[in-house]
């Protein structure tokens, strides 16, 4: 009975929001056609970062679809295939890794920013700044993961060579976390919520924090991504449902300790004060930052250590499409 009394006081929570957000933009509702398909299918990954996709669910219904699937994934690198072939619609993924997809071809666009911050950089006592990655081994899932993409993008900001420079191993995220505990390894890249347990374990302490740290603090950690073909058929589905997202961005800001409550009581995450950490400390102010000059600013380092051959206004060129976000962020005024 009180999960059930939590989720209506959630849901009304969340209506009152959608509801206070519309004032601004009812004759450009009243215009719109209803979405071109009912259906819409996103990602689920352990990662909380991407709270607002979660909590977009019945702001989802609200836009007309009926059907709303989120795909269970292990992790961020099975989200760019995911999207490519069809298999999901639209889902939220990291800035860097979705600029190397882009290059390869993959059928994606890249629709919208959501939200900066994220990642953060562990190391041992060995470790106090970037530059000191320098002869030290980080571990990595995998050298075509989220974390190594970026770890490639910061490494390259201070002018260390990447395959020089640093020795990487892989193993999984809990077993590096142990071995930087043990000092077996000298740092560790980690997205919500492992960073929260971090810091309650007190295992190694934190370099970078791409929340605050300059230049990291600046641009989109997160963007919206979606599969080219569902964005070019279907505008109106994709323009609603960017919506919702966003809007469920805003309710993050507002209402953390609802947002956080959802997390856990539908077993996105076990633990609401992590949860409640990591959405009280995202800025989620996805007005206030330029999508356009987050790629710009990837695509550059990762083109100054070879991961890239394209120039950043190719891929832009190729593979964004700023309209609907552009007309939400008139909508969807403060």
């Amino acid at each position: 009975m009180q999960i059930i009394q939590s989720r209506r006081r959630f849901l009304a929570g969340l209506s009152a929001a959608g509801a206070a957000s519309l004032v601004g933009v009812r004759q450009s509702l009243s215009a719109e056609p209803p979405p071109e398909t009912t259906r819409i299918r996103l990602i689920r990954i352990p990662s909380i970062c991407q709270a607002p996709q979660y909590v977009a669910e019945e702001l989802l219904r609200s836009e007309g679809f009926t059907e709303v699937h989120y795909l269970q994934k292990r992790g961020t690198a099975d989200i760019a295939p995911a999207l490519a072939s069809g298999e999901a619609d639209l889902s939220a993924h990291f800035a860097a890794p979705l600029l190397l997809h882009l290059e390869a071809g993959d059928p994606i666009v890249i629709l919208a920013g959501l939200h900066v911050g994220c990642f953060e950089l562990f190391g041992t006592d060995r470790v106090q700044a970037i530059r000191d990655l320098k002869g030290k081994t980080v571990a990595v899932p995998s050298l075509d993961s989220s974390r190594y993409v970026f770890l490639a993008a910061m490494t390259a900001y201070v002018g260390l060579d990447l395959h020089k420079d640093i020795q990487f191993v892989t193993h999984p995220g809990p077993e590096s976390i142990r071995l930087l505990s043990e000092g077996k390894i000298d740092a560790y890249l980690g997205f919500p919520p492992e960073p929260q347990e971090m810091r309650e374990q007190q295992i190694g302490h934190v370099v970078i924090s791409s929340t605050v740290d300059r230049p990291w603090s600046q641009y989109f950690c997160c963007m919206l991504a979606g599969n080219r073909e569902f964005v070019r058929t279907n505008p109106v589905a994709t323009k609603r449902a960017l919506r919702a997202i966003l809007k469920a961005a805003d309710f993050c800001t507002s209402e953390p300790e609802q947002s956080a409550r959802f997390l856990v009581e539908q077993g996105y995450t076990r633990r609401y004060d992590h949860a409640l950490q990591v959405i009280k400390g995202l800025p989620y102010g996805w007005r206030e930052y330029s999508a356009e000059d987050t790629l710009r600013f990837y695509a550059l380092r990762l083109h100054e250590i070879g991961m890239l051959k394209s120039t950043p206004q190719k891929l832009l060129a190729q593979g964004t499409d700023w309209r609907f976000f552009s007309e939400l962020k008139k909508e969807l005024k403060t």
